[in-house]
C-alpha cells in the first residue's frame, strides 16, 4: 500500500493531533481530522484532507467516518471544566463499539504516565500495576482497558503513555512562569516526567509505521526532580526563584520515574532525550 493510499483518522486535533496531522500530511498520507468545534474546520482543513465535526458519543457518525480508515489515532484532551468521562471514556467506548464494523488495522491512543500514581519516586515500566491517585486517572485507566478490549488478530491497539508535554507554544518557561516567586508546599523532590512534542509526533509515527501493539511509556531520558527543573528554568529565563516550605506536606499525588526502554527496544531513538534550556 502506498502512502497516498494510507488513510489515517485523528480523533481530537488539539496540540498533539494537529502536529501529527502536519507530519502525516507531509508524508502524503490521507488525513481525516476530527473536531467538536465547527469554528476549527478551516484551520484543520489546512493540515488534512478532510475535516469532520463529530462528538465522541456519535456512534453512527463515527462508524461512517472510520469505515475506510487504515489507522485511527485517539488523542483527545479534556477542556477546562469538561467531564473526563465524556471526553475519554465515552469516546473510547464508542470506538470499541464501532471498530468491528470498519477496516481499521491499528488504533493508537495517547494516554498518560499519571496512571501509575504514587510510587514514591521508584522506576516504573509498562508492566507496573497502575494505581491512579485521582478519579480522573481512574477514568483514563478505564479508557485504556476499553480500547485494549477492541484488539483482534487483525487490529492492533497501541497505548502510548505520555509524560508532561512541552514544545513550541507550550514552553517550560511559560509553564513554570506561574510558579515564579511563589512558595510551594513540600521539598519539591518528586520526579518530573516530560516529553517534547517532537518525540510525541515521532513515537506516534513510529508506532504506525511499525504497526506496534501494546503499551509504551513515551518520556525523555532526563527525569529531574520538580525542584531541580523549576530552579533551572527560573535561572535560565530570569524568573523569580521558587521557595519551598518543607513544613507543609506536598500537594503532588504522583511521583514515579517512567522507564522508556520498551519503545527504544523497538528501534525508536528519542530526538530530545534531555532538556535543551
Amino acid at each position: 500500500m502506498s502512502s497516498a493510499d494510507t488513510q489515517v483518522a485523528i480523533i481530537g486535533c488539539g496540540y498533539v493531533g494537529s502536529a501529527i496531522a502536519r507530519h502525516w500530511q507531509a508524508q502524503r498520507l490521507r488525513v481525516l481530522a476530527t473536531t467538536t468545534r465547527a469554528e476549527r474546520v478551516d484551520e484543520l482543513g489546512a493540515i488534512s484532507h478532510q475535516v469532520a465535526v463529530v462528538r465522541g458519543d456519535e456512534v453512527d457518525r463515527l462508524q461512517a467516518l472510520l469505515e475506510q480508515q487504515t489507522t485511527v489515532l485517539l488523542c483527545v484532551g479534556s477542556k477546562r471544566g469538561a467531564s473526563y468521562s465524556e471526553t475519554y471514556l465515552n469516546t473510547a467506548q464508542t470506538l470499541a463499539a464501532v471498530l468491528p464494523q470498519t477496516q481499521v488495522q491499528q488504533l493508537i491512543y495517547t494516554s498518560t504516565c499519571s496512571v501509575y500514581g504514587q510510587h514514591n519516586g521508584a522506576w516504573v515500566t509498562e508492566t507496573t500495576p497502575v494505581t491512579p491517585s485521582t478519579d480522573n486517572g481512574q477514568i483514563i485507566v478505564q479508557a485504556e482497558q476499553t480500547l485494549n478490549s477492541s484488539a483482534t488478530p487483525q487490529r492492533k491497539v497501541c497505548i502510548l503513555r505520555l509524560g508532561g508535554i512541552y514544545g513550541p507554544g507550550r514552553t517550560l518557561e511559560r509553564i513554570y512562569s506561574r510558579m515564579a516567586g511563589s512558595t510551594r508546599p513540600g521539598r519539591g523532590q518528586e520526579y518530573s516526567n516530560w516529553v517534547h512534542l517532537d518525540d510525541i509526533v515521532g513515537a506516534i509515527a513510529w508506532a504506525r509505521q511499525h504497526q506496534l501493539s501494546g503499551t509504551y511509556n513515551i518520556v525523555q531520558d532526563e527525569i529531574p526532580s520538580v525542584r531541580d527543573l523549576v530552579s533551572r528554568v527560573c535561572h535560565r529565563y530570569n524568573l523569580a526563584p521558587v521557595n519551598w516550605d518543607e513544613h507543609q506536606p506536598s500537594s503532588r499525588r504522583y511521583n514515579v520515574r517512567a522507564a522508556n526502554d520498551k519503545i527504544k527496544q523497538t528501534g525508536y531513538t528519542f530526538q530530545r532525550p534531555v532538556f535543551q534550556l
